[in-house]
């Protein structure tokens, strides 16, 4: 089923008559096979791609996505249109205005810190594959708008303090309600020079020097503000040490703890600072972090990676020597990746999918796949390749995989399911989201309450009534299952984070025939 993903509306129809057909008690099931058979291949014969899912078509949706995690008050251009207007009292408690951003996935919740790593992802895959993006690069830069004009507050609503997140999560995780009828507590919670959080102010900064640099030709006003305010927020995770986990406790654990220490987010900021303004300071502070960590992963937690990647860039792209170091870690992390590399850590299910950890796979498959496409487009750029030990690593070996994982998620896998949500003919129906499971305030206008949503709604075996369209969920398990149940969050529930990371090889792999 999967091959007919690009076809017509009518090649899926067929096939869906074709088993209804094969429910029927006048088919025998020699004729049904035989005709089934013939519908399946109509559309093989006439269509030589041999199955390539339709990037095209999977990055509109994945950017779409992010409209239906928005808060605040929504645009007259929303296109997720079972949303409404949400959180606009944010900040009200401590007399600032903290509306806007974007929930991190299936609950009400802001927090900053996956928030600030989906923006400096989108802002990443807009600088690198832009130009591949074609009508979808003003969307784009929309969806990293809508989060950078929240982090702007943030940063700026109060001297001495940067906010990083709305919402006690531990009153909203008890809830299933819609975002539209939020009647938990909205805490702010804020990092300051007594109560330290470097990894979410360096990740803010990170965020922000990105988005900078997105918006630098077309407003160059908002980028300088981006940038500036970038500078002052790094300035304030450099001289302020400490985790935010620390300073917040179960306000941000163990929903968004910081694992990995913030050694990393320090690396990441200042790599972006770099980039984002070219200035020797940032250069000379990266030099005195001292050796890095040699990461299997990368994610919201953990950006040793990516920065790596980031910096090898210099070295690759530039030809600047300085950078040398940074090359090497970028390929020593390729090559713990690399399924047939002999210093591979990566485990594969039987059906091709990189997998890391249980909970919420594909986000770690993203984001390692936005580093083997992007690695490897530098290398093209220098006709470059390496090697693990004995094995020679061509910038094809790395896209090559990279398309490999882009095509699972997509639909390409043992059970033909897409973990797209509206994206081919079958998909995850029944996602761990709040606002997409209950119905919409125009289907049911009156509220419901924290506990109104479970009876009904959540413990129901329906489908969702709202399509999150763009959503990737937390994906199938090492055996390639995917059991579609909503109270299975570990594997149902989308983030942005997953979706960021996704935006920039659709776009590379959309891009390639005009390219």
């Amino acid at each position: 089923m999967h091959m007919l993903k690009q076809g017509t509306k009518t090649n899926q129809s067929k096939v869906g008559n074709c088993f209804h057909l094969s429910k029927s008690p006048m088919a025998t099931s020699s004729s049904v096979s035989f005709l089934c058979l013939l519908l399946f291949l109509s559309p093989l014969l006439l269509n030589t791609v041999h199955g390539n899912p339709n990037y095209k078509e999977a990055l509109l949706k994945s950017i779409l996505f992010f409209q239906g995690q928005r808060s605040g008050r929504l645009p007259a251009n929303q296109q997720i249109t079972w949303r409404s207007n949400s959180g606009l009292s944010d900040g009200l408690l401590e007399h600032v205005d903290l509306t806007g951003g974007y929930y991190d996935a299936g609950d009400n919740v802001k927090f900053n810190f996956p928030m600030a790593f989906t923006t400096t992802m989108l802002s990443w895959s807009t600088l690198e594959y832009g130009k591949r993006m074609g009508p979808q690069l003003q969307e784009a830069r929309a969806a990293i708008r809508w989060a950078t004009d929240y982090l702007l507050k943030c940063a700026n609503a109060k001297p001495g303090k940067l906010y990083v997140g709305v919402g006690d999560p531990n009153a909203d995780h008890k809830c299933w309600e819609r975002p539209e009828d939020m009647d938990t507590v909205r805490t702010s919670y804020s990092v300051s020079p007594s109560n330290p959080g470097s990894d979410v102010a360096a990740e803010t900064a990170a965020a922000l020097a990105a988005a900078s640099m997105v918006f630098r030709k077309i407003d160059p006003k908002y980028s300088s503000l981006l940038r500036e305010t970038a500078r002052k927020v790094m300035a304030f995770a450099i001289q302020y040490r400490g985790a935010y986990s620390d300073s917040l406790g179960s306000a941000v654990c163990p929903f968004y703890c910081s694992y990995s220490g913030y050694k990393d987010e320090l690396l990441w900021g200042a790599s972006w600072l770099l980039r984002a303004t070219n200035d020797a300071y940032y250069y000379n502070f990266l030099k005195t972090l001292g050796a890095d960590d040699q990461p299997d992963l990368f994610s919201w937690d953990n950006k040793y990676a990516g920065a790596h990647v980031l910096l090898a860039r210099r070295a690759l792209v530039e030809n600047d020597k300085n950078f040398e170091q940074y090359k090497q870690e970028a390929e020593s992390f390729m090559c713990r990746i690399l399924p047939n590399s002999p210093y591979s850590t990566t485990q594969y299910t039987q059906g091709g999918l990189m997998y890391k950890l249980p909970q919420s796979n594909l986000q770690y498959v993203t984001s390692i796949t936005f580093l083997l496409t992007t690695y490897g487009k530098y290398m093209k750029a220098r006709r470059q390749t390496f090697n693990c030990g004995n094995l020679m690593v061509s910038p094809n070996s790395l896209i090559g995989l990279a398309k490999r994982q882009v095509d699972y998620i997509l639909g390409e896998n043992p059970i033909k399911m897409s973990y797209m949500v509206g994206f081919g003919p079958n998909f995850p129906k029944r996602i761990h989201h709040r606002g997409s499971s209950l119905p919409s305030l125009a289907s049911h206008p009156q509220s419901i309450g924290c506990d109104g949503g479970f009876q009904p709604f959540f413990y129901s075996s329906n489908p969702n009534p709202n399509i999150l369209v763009g959503a990737i969920v937390g994906g199938p398990n090492q055996n390639d299952g995917y059991p579609d149940d909503r109270s299975d969050y570990s594997h149902s529930e989308p983030a942005t984070y997953i979706n960021a990371a996704m935006v920039g090889p659709l776009a590379y792999f959309a891009g390639l025939k005009a390219h």
